[in-house]
């Protein structure tokens, strides 16, 4: 394929993956949004294939491993559940640094296969390229292998500090430029390997000191990363199709960042530097005081629900672990039957992703219109007879408003507490993953129901 003919058809790949990203800003759009990612996908794939000369037995191997690493993606796709999505999207990031790290180590030993120069006489440009792409790709691989034990439960989630963390990142991230900028007086191929290992140390660096709170930024971070990383392997390559989805994905991903950390009242550049500035949560987290707490069952919560005129229902990842999305459609369908108004609230950074909340939702045919987000349908809640809160904790807490020393302190959060009457599900009074107590399981007009959140909705259906 002529090199004209490959950049119209990357051209049009690019095309493809704008239309999926803008597919996937909505849930109503979200499946049309996935087929223009596929087939852009599949295109650049094709021309990339179609536009190497002399590619000889290589290719059975590279169509192999493409194979396998295909089905191997397929097969868990296929048998992840929602509730591990967020660990699988790190998990997925990581394989995309490691990629990058890949390509650039290749580069980098055998210049003369990418058309760059000899082994010492690499060309300037492409000296710097493939050292940035190195460098962010391995920050990508090893900050979101720490995102991916953090969010599994392997690691606490906790924030993990130490005397001088962000000073010795401070000196790391100047010595990965002043390394940079060696290798490309020297070509030294022990600078080169230098660069990779103090970059895998930084991945880890940057993400241990962040806590559970802020782990949904963190994902869109490091999606962000991983753009930035594909992009610079892309100007290595000389491949448009990479630089034009590197640099898609990576800007994408920093707005997110950037409209979440907005949403949660962080600052944007405490995140992406490891949580400069961040309190130690191990220092906060709250004592259990034993406080009178109210307690029901099924038959109570569907009286108050059924004799209400309108119920906000606020899910959360207990919802998630519990698959209750289900069950949840079938009360609100009973509910409405009986003349009752009722609307869902999501918050920003409900469940462990953005989106988590809306794509269960959707999974229950839950129709759009009824769901809002959270500055949409806040005011609401003190006009609304029932909150119905089922595994949401830290989104709902108010110590967020009231306790400055607390690691959520600022975080907008959805005022159930102003209903006249909570309907808390939680199958206890742990502390949510941000690591502290919920203020409002306490409240006089808060009444928990101790469950299964699955369970308890299906005997409320029955009680209704």
């Amino acid at each position: 394929m002529t090199p004209n003919l490959s950049a119209v058809f990357y051209l049009l790949s690019g095309i493809l993956f704008i239309l999926a990203l803008r597919g996937l800003s909505s849930p109503e759009s979200s499946r049309q949004g996935n087929y223009f990612g596929i087939a852009g996908m599949a295109i650049a794939i094709i021309v990339t294939f179609l536009s190497i000369n002399n590619f000889g037995n290589g290719f059975i191997y590279v169509l192999a491993f493409l194979l396998i690493g295909g089905s191997i993606g397929a097969f868990i796709a296929f048998r992840i559940p929602m509730t591990a999505m967020p660990e699988l999207v790190a998990g997925f990031h990581s394989l995309v640094g490691l990629a990058a790290v890949f390509v650039a180590i290749a580069a980098f030993l055998k210049p003369g296969a990418f058309n760059l120069g000899n082994v010492g006489n690499i060309k300037l440009a492409s000296l710097i390229e493939m050292s940035l792409g190195a460098a962010i790709g391995a920050i990508t691989f090893s900050g979101s292998i720490i995102a991916f034990l953090k969010l599994r439960g392997i690691m606490s989630g906790s924030p993990i500090t130490f005397k001088g963390q962000h000073i010795i990142n401070l000196f790391l991230g100047l010595g990965i430029i002043f390394l940079i900028y060696y290798l490309c007086k020297t070509q030294s191929s022990n600078i080169f390997w230098s660069i990779v290992l103090i970059s895998f140390l930084v991945g880890v660096l940057l993400i241990i000191p962040i806590g559970g709170a802020d782990m949904p930024v963190v994902i869109s971070m490091l999606n962000s990363y991983s753009g930035w990383a594909a992009a610079g392997i892309g100007f290595t390559l000389e491949n448009t199709a990479l630089i034009i989805t590197g640099a898609l994905v990576g800007s994408s991903g920093a707005i997110l960042s950037y409209i979440m950390c907005k949403g949660m009242n962080r600052s944007f550049f405490n995140v992406i530097l490891g949580g400069w500035g961040a309190t130690d949560q191990s220092s906060t987290l709250q004592t259990k005081e034993q406080k009178p707490v109210k307690s029901g069952n099924a038959e109570d919560a569907a009286f108050l629900m059924k004799n209400a005129s309108s119920v906000i229902i606020v899910p959360g990842y207990g919802m998630a672990v519990a698959q209750a999305q289900h069950a949840l459609r079938e009360m609100v369908d009973s509910l409405k039957k009986n003349g009752v108004k009722v609307s869902y609230a999501i918050h920003p950074v409900a469940g462990r992703m953005p989106g988590h909340m809306n794509v269960l939702l959707a999974e229950a045919n839950v129709p759009y219109d009824e769901v809002f987000e959270l500055e949409e349908i806040n005011n609401d809640f003190a006009n609304c007879d029932v909150a119905y809160v089922i595994g949401a904790n830290d989104v709902t807490n108010p110590v967020a408003k009231s306790d400055p020393q607390s690691p959520i302190y600022g975080m907008p959060i959805l005022d159930v507490e102003k209903s006249k009457s909570v309907l808390f599900v939680k199958r206890s009074l742990s502390p949510g993953y941000a690591g502290i107590d919920n203020d409002l399981f306490y409240r006089d007009n808060t009444l928990m129901l101790f469950a299964d959140a699955k369970k308890m909705t299906e005997e409320i259906v029955k009680s209704l």
